[in-house]
C-alpha cells in the first residue's frame, strides 16, 4: 500500500533515472545555457532547508554550465513574492525558482486564483524529505504520547511552529498527527526555518517542524532533541529519532517534503530538458551527494515531462489532504 502510493508520487524508478543520465557522457557545454548568471530565487529567507540545498547546488552546477548562480530570498505571501517574480520573468532559462510541496497546496489555499499550475514550467525534480518534530533539549515533552497528553490536559494550547500559513505542506502533516492522535494544537506559521528554531530555542514555540538538513547543527550541538519522524522509516542522519508509526500513530508516509526547480510558463522543452539534466548531473557529483547523504535526503530525477504530470498528480492528492484537514472545502 505504501510502496504504492510512493510510487504514484514519485513516477520513473531510481534505477531508470541512472540509467537515463548515465547515456549522457559528455558535460553540459557552456554554449547549451542561455548566456548571462542564472538568478535562482528562493521562497524562503537564507538558512532554510531548500536555501541550504540549492546554496550546496550551485558550488557543482556552475562549473557544469560555466556561468554563476545567484541565488535570490525573495520570502512572503508562503511563496506569493517568489511567485510573482518567476512567472513575470522571461522564459529563457535565466530565472528560476525552486519549489516544494507547499506550493501544490498553496495554489489550493491561500494562492487560489491567483497562481494556477499553468502559470509556470516544472522542469526537474532533485529531492523527497520527511518532515520531523523536534523540542528544545530539556523539554518536558520526550515523544509524541507527551506531546499529544500536553494538546488533551491544555485544550490544544501547545504551540507548533513550522514554515507556511494553515494548508502549508508541514501544516497538512500536523493535521495529519491530530488526526490519528484526535488533538488539536495551535499551528504557528513562520517564513523560514531559522526563524522557528529561534522561536523554539527562545520559549516562544513548543515544537518544531523541519526538514533534518536545516537544523541538523542545532541537533549536532545537543540544543534540540527529536520527536518523531513523518516517513516510513527512520532518518539516516538522525537514526535515533522514531518515526510516527513507531509510537503508534498513523499517518500517509507518501506526504514527504519534495523539491525541484521550474520556471515561468512557456518555456522551450529542449531548454528545460537541458536545465534538467545540468541540474541532475552536478546532483551526482561527490559534494553534492556527501551533503545529501548527511541531510538524509532522497535524490528524485524526474525530468519536465515527468516532473509536469508528477505537479498534476500531486495537487489532486494535496486537495483530498487539504479536504481531510478541513481547509478547504
Amino acid at each position: 500500500m505504501l510502496s504504492k502510493a510512493r510510487k504514484n508520487l514519485l513516477g520513473a524508478t531510481m534505477l531508470a533515472a541512472m540509467t537515463m543520465l548515465g547515456t549522457a557522457n559528455v558535460a553540459l557545454a557552456e554554449s547549451d545555457w542561455p548566456k548571462g548568471p542564472v538568478n535562482m530565487v528562493m521562497h524562503t529567507a537564507a538558512g532554510g532547508t531548500a536555501d541550504v540545498f540549492i546554496r550546496t547546488l550551485a558550488k557543482t552546477l556552475e562549473p557544469e554550465i560555466g556561468q554563476k548562480v545567484i541565488v535570490i530570498n525573495a520570502p512572503g505571501g508562503g511563496g506569493a513574492a517568489q511567485m510573482t517574480r518567476i512567472r513575470s520573468a522571461k522564459p529563457d532559462g535565466l530565472t528560476l525558482g525552486i519549489n516544494t510541496l507547499s506550493h501544490f497546496t498553496s495554489m489550493l489555499t491561500n494562492l487560489k486564483g491567483t497562481y494556477a499550475i499553468d502559470d509556470f514550467s516544472w522542469i526537474a525534480s532533485t529531492q523527497e524529505d520527511a518532515i520531523l518534530l523536534f523540542v528544545k533539549t530539556g523539554s518536558d515533552i520526550k515523544n509524541l504520547d507527551d506531546l499529544v497528553a500536553k494538546a488533551k490536559a491544555n485544550n490544544g494550547q501547545v504551540n507548533v511552529g513550522g514554515f507556511g500559513p494553515a494548508g502549508s505542506m508541514q501544516s497538512i502533516g500536523i493535521s495529519m498527527l491530530e488526526k490519528a492522535a484526535g488533538v488539536k494544537f495551535n499551528w504557528v506559521a513562520f517564513n523560514s526555518t531559522p526563524d522557528i528554531t529561534a522561536a523554539l530555542l527562545g520559549g516562544h514555540v513548543d515544537v518544531g517542524v523541519s526538514n533534518l538538513g536545516a537544523v541538523s547543527s542545532f541537533f549536532d550541538a545537543g540544543r534540540i532533541e527529536g520527536l518523531g519522524v513523518l516517513g516510513e522509516d527512520r532518518l539516516t542522519g538522525l537514526s535515533d529519532v522514531p518515526t510516527f508509526a513507531e509510537q503508534g500513530y498513523e499517518v500517509d508516509t507518501s506526504w514527504l517534503q519534495v523539491r525541484g526547480v521550474f520556471g515561468p510558463a512557456n518555456m522551450p522543452k529542449e531548454l528545460q530538458q537541458k536545465i534538467a539534466d545540468a541540474i541532475h548531473k552536478a546532483m551526482r557529483s561527490e559534494e553534492y551527494q556527501k551533503y545529501a547523504r548527511n541531510a538524509g535526503v532522497v535524490d528524485s530525477w524526474m525530468g519536465p515531462d515527468e516532473y509536469t504530470s508528477f505537479a498534476k498528480r500531486v495537487t489532486d492528492v494535496a486537495e483530498v489532504q487539504l479536504k481531510a484537514a478541513g481547509y478547504i472545502q
